[in-house]
């Protein structure tokens, strides 16, 4: 694949996929960019350069991505179908490598879910992607699934368990395994993407931390706690109602309903393991599913 990557740039480096993913970048030894609205007012680890650009403007962007080799996009799902000024002016700027904004559930075979209407505009952007890698050989792609942000769906919920309460959301029988990755670790497979260039080149990868049950969840969290925690059960396929409702009235909420049931919902099939998950293609080992809870649990 020619020379090693050196230089790469970063959008969304202030959010919180952005910021473990420039600590990682950074940590591999790399030079960062981050790309950043005009007046933005986010700072950044020392030795990290910021461009403040006009997302809207190839122009702009392309001026901003003179020099580097690589550009990852951390943009979270609302701010997706804005990805394609990013894709002209990383062809135009001589960018080699591109990975998208994929990180979550892999969008490479929703079918007809209901989910799918939301994410339309990742699907959207690799396919973009991918006619204009074939147009251009040198520039080249890596999409990256990566499962549930575990971390912060800890922290913000979105995992269904409540530290102080002790209250835990378990979905349908609970024993579906399911893909989940810690936002550094998800940084630090960015990372080695860039340095396995040949063996990601253009290509849809998957990763995983862990791929627990909600079950297995619960069971470590009493564990830690030395108590037992109140369990709700819910099911998958109210959650997909109540998600088809809210997308009906323009609701785009409906994403999380709609996540529920599919990530959950008995039969789901969407764990990733054995060789379907990238890391030992990356380098990379799995994390220990206990000590990514003992560490939320003493926050």
């Amino acid at each position: 694949m020619g020379n090693p990557i050196k230089n790469v740039a970063v959008v969304g480096g202030s959010g919180n996929l952005g910021r473990a993913t420039v600590v990682e970048l950074v940590n591999a030894g790399f030079a960062v960019t981050v790309l950043t609205r005009e007046g933005s007012t986010s700072t950044f680890p020392s030795g990290v350069a910021s461009k403040a650009v006009d997302y809207s403007s190839v122009e702009s962007l392309t001026s901003a991505l003179e020099g580097q080799d690589a550009l990852v996009s951390t943009i979270a799902t609302v701010a997706i179908a804005g990805q394609r000024p990013l894709v002209d002016a990383a062809v135009a700027a001589g960018v080699r490598r591109f990975i998208p904004s994929e990180f979550g559930i892999n969008t490479r075979f929703l079918g007809k879910e209901p989910i799918g209407a939301i994410l339309q505009g990742k699907v959207q952007t690799l396919d973009y992607i991918h006619e204009k890698s074939k147009q251009n050989p040198s520039f080249t792609w890596t999409g990256i699934s990566s499962g549930l942000f575990f971390d912060w769906g800890l922290e913000y919920g979105s995992i269904g368990l409540d530290k102080t309460t002790k209250t835990a959301t378990i979905f349908d029988s609970g024993n579906e395994p399911f893909q989940a990755s810690n936002l550094p670790h998800i940084g630090k497979a960015i990372a080695a993407v860039l340095t396995h260039l040949e063996q990601t080149v253009n290509r849809y990868i998957t990763i995983a931390s862990f791929n627990p049950t909600q079950n297995q969840v619960v069971e470590i969290v009493e564990k830690l706690t030395g108590e037992k925690w109140t369990i709700n059960h819910l099911t998958t396929s109210e959650q997909r109602q109540v998600g088809i409702e809210k997308l009906s009235k323009g609701d785009y909420s409906a994403f999380s309903n709609l996540l529920r049931q599919r990530v959950y919902g008995d039969g789901a099939g969407l764990a990733v393991q054995g060789a379907d998950n990238a890391l030992d293609l990356l380098g990379l080992e799995g994390e220990d599913l206990e000590a990514s809870l003992q560490v939320w649990l003493t926050k």
